[in-house]
């Protein structure tokens, strides 16, 4: 029972970006929706009065800017994440990008010991093996080791769409 908890949390909290993501995304499509509206009144007007060829160049004009703001943004986003470096040096943040993956690494380095060791003190005392398994691979470290797999695939399956 835990263990498809731990899973579904895991799964979840991959997920939580892409549901914060969502309500943004929502609220920037009202906004595009009335811009949508407003523009679209406007051709109309136009289209009336004979303007036809300037809604072509207002529709470049529009694409241009949104290309632009596109492109601001992502500098915004780059320019911060270098601020935030300033000063460290380059081992400092190559760790900084890497926590996540290497406490993974260290948590399942730590349970594959932990689980090695057990088998073979079994083993060495004369457990039966089947008994050993049990032991030393019990339902919590499953709860664990799903946790972990159901973050990161998951979080790949949320990148991915």
């Amino acid at each position: 029972m835990f263990t498809i908890l731990s899973t579904i949390l895991g799964f979840a909290s991959s997920g939580l970006p892409k549901v914060l993501d969502f309500f943004q995304d929502k609220s920037d499509k009202k906004h595009e929706l009335e811009l949508a509206r407003i523009q679209n009144e406007r051709e109309l007007a136009m289209a009336e009065r004979g303007f036809a060829a300037q809604q072509k160049i207002e529709e470049i004009k529009l694409e241009e800017i949104q290309t632009e703001g596109y492109y601001k943004e992502r500098e915004a986003l780059y320019q911060h994440d270098m601020k935030i470096g300033e000063g460290a040096s380059q081992w400092v943040i190559n760790l900084r990008a890497s926590v996540r993956p290497v406490v993974t690494y260290l948590f399942v380095a730590l349970l594959v010991v932990v689980d090695i060791s057990g088998i073979w003190w079994a083993w060495s005392t004369g457990v039966d093996f089947a008994k050993a398994m049990e032991l030393c691979f019990d339902d919590q470290e499953m709860q664990i080791l799903a946790t972990i797999i159901a973050f990161w695939f998951g979080s790949q399956a949320f990148q991915k769409k």
